[in-house]
């Protein structure tokens, strides 16, 4: 048996983004601008992708920046299995920000519920694409 999880997603698909996590392999993000302060940055791997991921905070609160993408939105699951809630997404537009020139998913746990901003479904139809 697995353990329970916040998001509403099949077992199975639940399942397969589970089994993925273990495999995105993490280095240090030393191209680009460096993160604003009180963040750190990553780049994730999965397959053939890469994805910027800035993190901040400790659960229950804190949040992720992550590339907007599949890999991204992965993450962005995978964070809130193991936080256990789920968290407020907003999506920000390409050049918003220097370090997400393709524009990026912002997941912020424990903060007032942006209107508006990407479902869960949005990310798990999204996060899909990272599993081929």
């Amino acid at each position: 048996m697995t353990d329970p999880s916040p998001l509403p997603i099949d077992a199975g698909l639940l399942a397969r983004f589970r089994a993925a996590g273990p495999r995105i392999t993490w280095r240090p993000a030393t191209d680009g601008p460096r993160p604003p302060r009180g963040r750190s940055a990553r780049i994730a791997h999965l397959h053939d992708e890469e994805a910027r991921i800035e993190s901040w905070g400790r659960a229950p609160t804190g949040g992720l920046e992550v590339e907007s993408g599949p890999l991204g939105a992965l993450v962005v699951l995978l964070e809130s299995d193991r936080r256990g809630s789920l968290p407020s997404v907003a999506s920000r537009e390409a050049g918003a920000d220097p370090g997400f020139p393709q524009g990026a998913l912002r997941a912020v746990w424990g903060g007032a519920p942006v209107p508006g901003g990407p479902t869960v479904r949005d990310l798990v139809d999204l996060a899909r694409y990272a599993l081929t």
